[in-house]
């Protein structure tokens, strides 16, 4: 039940957001208020340029 941060790019203002991998509510940016991840159940819709994985889980038991 691991999940991914992910650096992205906002496509309106080029603005850089940490954004969770199953982000459950929608993530907007800081600066302009586009939408930057939708929640599916699963992985978050990503609207945005995935810029780096800047941590990356795995599921460990």
């Amino acid at each position: 039940m691991a999940g991914n941060f992910y650096r992205v790019q906002c496509p309106d203002c080029d603005n850089e957001q940490v954004v969770f991998g199953k982000a459950s509510t929608t993530v907007n940016c800081a600066v302009c208020g586009t939408t930057l991840a939708t929640p599916t159940g699963g992985d978050a819709e990503i609207h945005g340029e995935v810029v780096e994985t800047v941590e990356r889980r795995s599921a460990e038991a």
